[in-house]
C-alpha cells in the first residue's frame, strides 16, 4: 500500500466490456495494496474465465515501484502495455487490470489490437471509479449550540470534508484534513469562534476524493 501523502487509485472492483469485430473485451479492475493481491486478482479471473482467448494483465504497485504486464498469447506489445500504458498515463497506483478477450472471428491488426486493449482499460478503469486518496488528520472540532450555525456555514463555505456530526450536551463536527493543512484549519476555526471551539486530532487515515480530471 502506497504511504505517500497523496496518491491516485481506483476506489472499487468494476468491470466494463467493449465489442470489437466480434471480438468480445471483458476489463475487470481492482484495487491492489500489494502484488500478493494483484497475483490473486490476476488469478481469480483466469479462473472465472478459463475458456476466454487471453487474459492479458497489468497492474501497477506504488511500494517499491513494481510494475507488471503480460501479453497472454497476444502478439508482443500489442496487449499489455497497452493495459499497462493506460494506467500508468492517468498516474494510478495500486491496482490490477485483467482484459478478457474472447476471439470473435476476425484479426484486428497490431494496431486494432492496441487501441482496444487501451480502450478496454480505460473503461475499466472509469467503472472502478478513479479517485485522489489523501492522508488526512480527523479533527474533531466541539462546539456550543450557539455557534452551529456558523460552523455549518465554514464548513460549507470552506468545503471542509465532514466526515460525521456528533449532537451531545455540545456539538462535535469530524473534519477531514489533509495532513499538510491540518494547523491552517484548526487556526481558521479557532479565529471563527473566538477560541471558543476546541479542536483535536482524533485519527489519521486515508480519504477518497473524486479525481475531477476524469
Amino acid at each position: 500500500m502506497s504511504v505517500k501523502d497523496v496518491y491516485k487509485t481506483v476506489s472499487r472492483r468494476a468491470q466494463a466490456t467493449v465489442i470489437e469485430k466480434k471480438s468480445k473485451f471483458i476489463a475487470s479492475v481492482s484495487p491492489a495494496d500489494n502484488e500478493k493481491d494483484a497475483v490473486d486478482f490476476v488469478n481469480e479471473i483466469r479462473s472465472r474465465y478459463p475458456d476466454a482467448t487471453h487474459n492479458v494483465y497489468a497492474y501497477v504497485i506504488d511500494e517499491n515501484n513494481i510494475f507488471r504486464y503480460s501479453d497472454d498469447g497476444e502478439p508482443s506489445g500489442t496487449a499489455g502495455m497497452p493495459v499497462l500504458d493506460a494506467v500508468r498515463k492517468r498516474g494510478i497506483v495500486d491496482a490490477a487490470v485483467v482484459v478478457t478477450r474472447y476471439f470473435g472471428g476476425t484479426l484486428l491488426g497490431t494496431g486494432g489490437l492496441v487501441h482496444t486493449y487501451g480502450a478496454s482499460a480505460v473503461k475499466g478503469l472509469n467503472a472502478a471509479g478513479i479517485v485522489i486518496r489523501r492522508l488526512c488528520d480527523i479533527v474533531s472540532v466541539k462546539v456550543d449550540y450557539s455557534l452551529l450555525g456558523k460552523m455549518q456555514h465554514e464548513i460549507m463555505s470552506k468545503g471542509y470534508i465532514l466526515e460525521d456530526t456528533v449532537y451531545e450536551d455540545s456539538v462535535s463536527f469530524m473534519i477531514a484534513c489533509p495532513v499538510s493543512d491540518t494547523a491552517r484549519v484548526i487556526s481558521e476555526i479557532t479565529d471563527l469562534t473566538n477560541a471558543r471551539a476546541v479542536c483535536e486530532v482524533i485519527d489519521n487515515k486515508y480519504v477518497d476524493m473524486e479525481d475531477k480530471e476524469e
